[in-house]
């Protein structure tokens, strides 16, 4: 821990990494941690959970109200449950403010190691060159030391945070136990040394289980069952995270086909929609649908198939059922809309454009409805919002030459003055600085 997919998944770069997106996950992310984003006295409109794709078994707090967990940790996990503790744990570093008061642990290992290299210089000049050496080695062994020990001052802080979030919602701690004591099995099968937590950024997780015990065990929650209906929508969504990131034969050999559950056959649907077999996919598609007709993500899902299996018509009654069945999920609306442009049909054009500009209003940060509505707006003709709509795309992507290109460009044939131009001005001005900040950072490397 640091501080510690929309069609139907989809990627989207963040850095290094990148965020997966997906209506369903999201709006399980939104139900699982509401209780304990309020119980830290934080508002649910203003916190979000955001799916990383990355396989090891982590999550982290990066600035902001912002939660980072990675497709390893839902994999890790059995539960619902065990995902809580994880976040609220999350957000113990977040009303801790240690994102912000990092700086002071680097400030204070600073100040002893220049103090340190201060006296060694002294020592080095007075002609104690080994005495000299020795106190700008032990300087810095300290300032590490002091570092680390701020670092597990924080854990230890966010550990006991989230315990108090869970107690507050009435949400048992078991499963934040049961997570730690699998990451305390994983420092054991790697052989990581349990002795002593001097040169460790964490405490030992033994430690923090012992601490942990003595606050949950007490908890009246510690007996309270996990909420069934949110435990198998878990368990829907792991195994679908599963059939979209692992390779096909593994979620194949985790999910058999003589495994028929509910997320057994979603697994498998992506397993086959992957290695493209498409009637194979919709044909798991279509026994869940016999049992639920009206789930707009197993809808949502088999537009998907069909219209990544070029069949752009066929997609569009089981997307706009997924509508119907989940009006405010714009992840979903964007697929629709991609499905009305693929259809290359003129007349479906002005339901692509109504049904996507909705889908921003709702959620305006995913750079695939900006490409889609580019698409529209360039068929009308209207070519600056057409530019417009790519510059909003480049910049969610963190492409600044290229978002100031396109915002330039819609400035010379937006209205001056309406909402549009002056959307397009912000993005410019934002991307001109970037793009110099970039040259900056050139040319000092240069120097």
């Amino acid at each position: 821990m640091l501080l510690s997919l929309s069609f139907a998944f989809a990627m989207q770069p963040a850095a290094a990494q990148s965020i997966l997106r997906d209506a369903e996950t999201e709006a399980l992310f939104h139900e699982m941690s509401k209780p304990l984003i309020e119980a830290a006295g934080l508002s649910p409109d203003n916190v979000q959970v955001v799916l990383i794709h990355d396989g090891s078994i982590n999550a982290f707090v990066a600035g902001g109200q912002v939660v980072y967990v990675h497709s390893g940790l839902i994999a890790a996990a059995e539960s619902a449950n065990e995902v809580q503790g994880v976040i609220a744990h999350e957000l113990g570093h977040i009303t801790g403010g240690h994102v912000l008061r990092f700086n002071e642990g680097v400030k204070m290992a600073t100040g002893i190691m220049i103090l340190s290299m201060v006296l060694g210089a002294a020592a080095l000049a007075a002609g104690s060159g080994d005495a000299g050496m020795g106190i700008i080695a032990a300087g810095q062994q300290a300032a590490m030391g002091k570092f680390l020990a701020f670092t597990r001052t924080q854990e230890s802080s966010a550990d006991q945070a989230g315990a108090s979030f869970l107690t507050k919602a009435g949400i048992s701690g078991k499963g934040s136990l049961s997570f730690f004591k699998k990451l305390q099995n994983q420092e054991f099968r790697y052989a990581i040394p349990q002795e002593d937590s001097y040169a460790r950024t964490h405490p030992l997780t033994g430690e923090r289980i012992q601490a942990l015990e003595q606050v949950y065990h007490s908890d009246p929650a510690w007996e309270k069952p996990s909420d069934p209906a949110l435990e198998a929508r878990f368990q829907r969504v792991k195994a679908k995270l599963a059939g979209f990131v692992d390779d096909p034969k593994r979620t194949l050999a985790l999910y058999p086909e003589t495994n028929k559950t509910v997320p057994a056959r979603y697994a498998r649907a992506y397993a086959w929609h992957k290695t493209a077999f498409p009637e194979k996919a919709l044909a798991e598609v279509d026994s869940l649908l016999k049992t639920q007709p009206n789930d707009p993500y197993f809808l949502e899902l088999r537009g998907q198939v069909l219209l990544e299996s070029g069949r752009p018509e066929e997609a569009l009654e089981s997307l706009r059922q997924a509508v119907r069945y989940a009006p405010n999920e714009p992840l979903i609306s964007s697929l629709l809309g991609h499905a009305l442009i693929a259809t290359e049909k003129p007349d479906n054009f002005i339901e692509a454009k109504s049904v996507l500009k909705a889908a921003i209003g709702r959620d305006n940060s995913n750079p695939f409805a900006w490409y889609q509505l580019g698409i529209v707006y360039d068929r009308e003709g209207d070519h600056g919002r057409a530019a417009l709509a790519t510059a909003e795309r480049y910049n969610l992507e963190n492409q600044p030459r290229l978002a100031l290109a396109n915002a330039e460009q819609a400035l010379q044939s937006i209205p001056t003055g309406s909402s549009d131009w002056i959307r397009a001005q912000d993005i410019a001005m934002v991307s001109r600085t970037a793009v110099e900040t970039e040259k900056r950072k050139g040319s000092d490397g240069v120097r």
